[in-house]
């Protein structure tokens, strides 16, 4: 299942008003949200950043793009770099046709890099205790 995110009115888009509502007030305020699990304000955070960080058309930037795996996801990127899949990952990003992202693709990135980060091995080690 696709979820949509809708176009903005360009009153409200990122460049209006970057760094005065922080993520954690603005999922505050989706009332749907105020018993939602860990997950969904994971994602509903992801949706935010990407929202706050796109252009009035609702895409990220080839360069924006960078600059939020850089600032909002370094924890997973680190040591990434000389590794063949996140490099070939960071020329698909490159080569896009339109050099945008959709909020679709942005996530299939974010979650791309996820499963080859040395983070993950981390997460995956870790010993629940009750």
């Amino acid at each position: 299942m696709l979820i949509s995110i809708p176009k903005l009115p360009e009153s409200l888009c990122f460049f209006h008003f970057v760094g005065s509502v922080s993520i954690s007030k603005q999922l505050a305020s989706i009332k749907a949200l105020r018993k939602g699990s860990d997950l969904e304000k994971a994602i509903a955070t992801a949706a935010l950043i990407f929202r706050n960080s796109s252009d009035p058309d609702g895409k990220l930037g080839k360069p924006t793009a960078k600059t939020l795996l850089q600032t909002q996801f370094r924890n997973f990127t680190e040591g990434q770099e000389t590794k063949p899949q996140y490099r070939e990952l960071l020329s698909e990003l490159d080569e896009h046709i339109e050099n945008k992202l959709d909020f679709e693709d942005f996530m299939i990135l974010l979650l791309s890099i996820t499963v080859m980060s040395d983070l993950l091995q981390n997460i995956w080690s870790v010993q629940i205790v009750k």
